[in-house]
């Protein structure tokens, strides 16, 4: 497959990372020795807040007087989508057996976790959305325990609509911390909470890292990194609406990658154009943020035909991918890796990000080769069971007696043995490895 950039990429989404492990492992020691008092610590270092940690109900509602009604009414439209979308996931996993052989029953249960720990970023942005997608579908699932955390502002707290919208959606806590303290405070179960069984949601580098390094202990939901975006064009596509959703994508932060994959040159020539003069229009912060992004992680690609587009999009296997192309239906067919799928001008991926429905914690750097993004299926378990009648046991002990025999684990096959002697006295059986 040709592929001509356009324009290429000069930076990585991980150059500027940076080695943050040995930082983040020093503050989850200290914290996991030090309970609540050293996480209030790093609260007051980090965060700038000495407010109280727990919201109570007071709190609560005081922070839903804040927020506009007409602010209120969007975040319920929202999570009426995310909601009713998380539903009818669920009912795609159900309980069931099968009977394997006369006698010989399997099932499976899908069990929720017990505890999830909710994080929703509150630094450049309050990450509303996150609180919508992260403790809605841990309440769908099931969830026994929900906290919900997010980084307070230096006397303020928590930003109203986060706090209006976590409890909203579910949460039975909701803490004020940020970074990797938030991150501790659920997995560690400081300030009354359960232990977190899975801790969900995004963030910087410091709470990606936490997650990672509590991986195992806990489980998460994925390793995160930048999030990144591709758009695959062919010439119907509109230039502007192309150049604004790349822009839209890049002022998440100056490493978010954004790309576009196109068959037609004159489209790709027309958006590079664009693009800059849209950043222009953005406020201070999201201009700068989407200029370095644009500057230093985007690109453009000129390859030919639809199949040459889907292989940009296997090789790159972006968090979003959006198609503006004709015949959409060949394209759902076809493409396989990504984290969401966006087709059509109709829709973009701000509308994933915010309120269509499906999730908007997705894969990042290529990760979508291999896992899907959050969903209810993430906070449950599936779990199987077996049982059996005597006569049912019987080919199964016998078989098992053998191949147990063979591996060298004798003490298997006893357990086998010993059952074939007890339910069938009068029978003989040949359980040597050779049969």
């Amino acid at each position: 497959m040709t592929v001509d950039y356009l324009k290429k990429a000069t930076k990585r989404s991980t150059d500027d990372a940076g080695d943050v492990r040995a930082t983040v492992q020093a503050i989850l020691d200290e914290i996991e020795q030090g309970g609540d008092e050293a996480a209030k610590r790093y609260a007051a270092k980090f965060d700038r807040y000495d407010g109280n940690v727990v919201l109570t109900r007071d709190e609560i509602d005081a922070a839903a007087a804040q927020v506009p009604q007409k602010l209120k009414d969007d975040i319920r439209f929202a999570w009426d989508n995310v909601r009713r979308f998380a539903e009818a996931q669920k009912d795609t996993i159900r309980d069931m057996e099968v009977e394997i052989l006369p006698g010989l029953m399997a099932g499976q249960k899908a069990i929720p976790c017990q505890a999830a720990g909710c994080y929703a970023p509150g630094g450049r942005y309050s990450h509303i959305a996150s609180a919508l997608m992260t403790v809605t579908t841990a309440k769908v699932a099931g969830c026994g325990h929900i906290a919900a955390c997010s980084p307070p502002r230096p006397g303020v707290g928590i930003a109203p609509a986060i706090v209006y919208t976590a409890d909203l959606c579910g949460a039975d806590t909701i803490l004020a911390l940020g970074g990797v303290q938030g991150i501790a405070a659920m997995a560690f179960g400081l300030f009354g909470l359960p232990k977190a069984d899975i801790l969900v949601g995004p963030g910087n580098q410091f709470v990606a890292e936490a997650k990672r390094i509590l991986f195992g202990r806990v489980g998460i939901d994925m390793f995160a990194g930048p999030t990144d975006s591709l758009i695959l064009a062919d010439e119907t596509a509109d230039p502007h609406i192309v150049a604004w959703d790349l822009v839209g994508q890049a002022e998440h932060g100056y490493n978010s990658p954004v790309w576009l994959a196109t068959t037609h040159r004159p489209l790709a020539e027309k958006v590079m154009e664009l693009v800059p003069q849209y950043i222009d229009q953005l406020p201070a912060l999201n201009r700068e943020n989407a200029t370095r992004a644009w500057a230093d992680m985007a690109e453009v690609m000129v390859v030919e035909g639809r199949e040459g587009l889907a292989r940009v999009a296997d090789d790159y296997a972006p968090e979003h991918l959006h198609v503006q192309a004709a015949d959409l239906d060949w394209f759902l067919g076809r493409l396989q890796c990504y984290g969401s799928l966006f087709l059509g001008e109709e829709t973009t991926v701000a509308f994933g990000d915010k309120s269509s429905g499906p999730n908007h914690v997705l894969p990042t750097s290529g990760a979508a080769r291999y896992t899907g993004g959050l969903s209810v299926h993430k906070y449950m378990k599936l779990v199987t069971w077996q049982r059996a009648s005597r006569d049912a046991a019987k080919p199964v002990a016998e078989a098992t007696a053998r191949i147990s025999r063979l591996e060298g684990m004798e003490g298997h096959a006893r357990t086998a043995d010993i059952r074939l002697e007890k339910y069938f006295p009068d029978e003989q059986f040949d359980l040597s490895a050779a049969g």
